[in-house]
């Protein structure tokens, strides 16, 4: 068994992946007492705030403000809203990724990134350890040590969650106000639910969330319209993909985070995206989230339309049958694996011809494919026409069910 006190002496300087809620923030004045090593904050920009805003949140400054009134003075606040989109997002969508079936993994997708980043501001600082205020009974304290372990396999990590008995709400609020750390108003007491939130999604559990008996209430919704009260005339755009990866709106060519940005507004006015889920965490247990994944819920049927029409039947059936298994890699925090990287190797060669325009109509919580179009299209009218045709000749057909009925005629004449 590893002894803590001899890691606590050992740590120096430790990067804290910094919300500036309420848990790490606790986080922040634990470390500067119990391992009285400097503390490095670094908050990631991945559109967890009012992505409306283009010139910084104010989600964003006030941990900037909690972390310099803590006392820290080196503050990292970054804007990887693009990257995120890019290279994380993007090629999830491409494997149309769903965890058990429903899921678009908006928390799992975000994790690797801030892994990753924590460990090269770890390295650029001089910094010895890191650490997160992931829970030990969820599935991010795995996600954000696998990706560190793999970015650094030296890396100290620190898990407060795993070492405090600040096991409750009240001892936690208890804490800071003793240290005089502000509290959120809806954090006493009764809170309501916890979020987390990126340019792909909300996540809301706990407390009011936690019996899955009782329906989700109105308020934990905060980027969806309710689908009833969404317009009574549909919204129709045009999203136009380039090797899997859509690249414009209605013509006008996005940046991938201004892409989902936008695709976020238009399907949450239209009720589009909401999940109440009860799932299977990594850890053993069940737990209940409400999701909102607006855009990405529009973006996935758009993908599926364009590929509908340019993957061959055997690419497109193999990427399904890989893609549970691509989702829970990614659920489970496995990013950095060769086995994910072997299947977005797959993946990835697939889209070579996934280009050309989908047409989606969004009403009242749905993303409906109504029309898609490819210079690469593999669908040939002439073959499928019920009209007289001078392709195919229909009595090929008679051979081809003879000889797959072969076998099944032996078996029925064995029995």
């Amino acid at each position: 068994m590893v002894d803590k006190s001899d890691i606590k002496s050992d740590v120096k300087k430790v990067v804290l992946a910094y919300s500036g809620g309420l848990d790490t923030s606790i986080i922040l004045k634990w470390l500067q007492e119990n391992y009285d090593c400097e503390v490095v904050t670094f908050t990631a920009d991945l559109g967890q705030d009012d992505h409306s805003d283009e010139n910084g949140s104010n989600e964003l400054e006030a941990a900037r403000a909690k972390a310099e009134m803590l006392g820290i003075k080196e503050i990292f606040i970054e804007d990887l809203r693009e990257e995120f989109v890019r290279d994380y997002v993007f090629p999830m969508f491409r494997a149309n990724a769903l965890y058990e079936g429903v899921y678009l993994l908006g928390t799992s997708i975000a994790r690797p990134l801030i892994a990753k980043r924590q460990v090269e501001i770890a390295a650029q600082t001089g910094a010895d350890a890191v650490c997160h205020g992931a829970t030990g009974k969820g599935n991010d304290q795995v996600r954000f040590e696998l990706g560190y372990y793999a970015c650094n396999p030296d890396i100290k990590v620190i898990a407060p969650w795993r070492e405090w008995d600040l096991q409750s709400r009240e001892k936690l609020i208890a804490y800071a106000e003793h240290n005089q750390i502000q509290v959120p108003k809806d954090k006493r007491g009764e809170a309501p639910f916890s979020v987390d939130a990126n340019l792909l999604h909300t996540s809301s559990e706990g407390k009011v969330l936690e019996d899955p008996g009782q329906p989700c209430p109105d308020y934990v919704y905060q980027r969806t319209v309710a689908p009833e009260d969404a317009p009574d005339k549909p919204t129709e755009i045009t999203i136009g993909f380039e090797r899997g990866d859509a690249v414009s709106i209605d013509g006008e060519k996005l940046s991938p985070a201004a892409l989902l940005t936008k695709l976020n507004r238009l399907g949450g006015a239209n009720g589009i995206g909401r999940l109440d889920l009860v799932e299977n965490r990594y850890v053993g247990m069940k737990s209940r989230g409400v999701y909102e994944t607006p855009g990405g819920t529009v973006l996935l049927a758009a993908h599926r339309g364009i590929e509908s029409i340019t993957l061959d039947r055997g690419a497109m059936h193999l990427k399904d049958e890989l893609m549970p298994r691509y989702a829970e890699l990614i659920y489970n925090g496995f990013w950095f694996s060769p086995e994910r990287d072997m299947l977005q190797a797959a993946i990835d060669a697939s889209q070579s011809h996934v280009t050309g325009e989908v047409v989606v109509k969004l009403y009242k919580g749905s993303a409906s494919v109504v029309s898609r179009t490819s210079p690469y299209s593999l669908y040939s009218e002439a073959h499928v026409t019920f009209e007289e045709d001078m392709v195919y000749d229909q009595f090929d057909a008679e051979g081809f069910i003879k000889l797959n009925a072969l076998r099944l005629k032996l078996l029925g004449r064995r029995k």
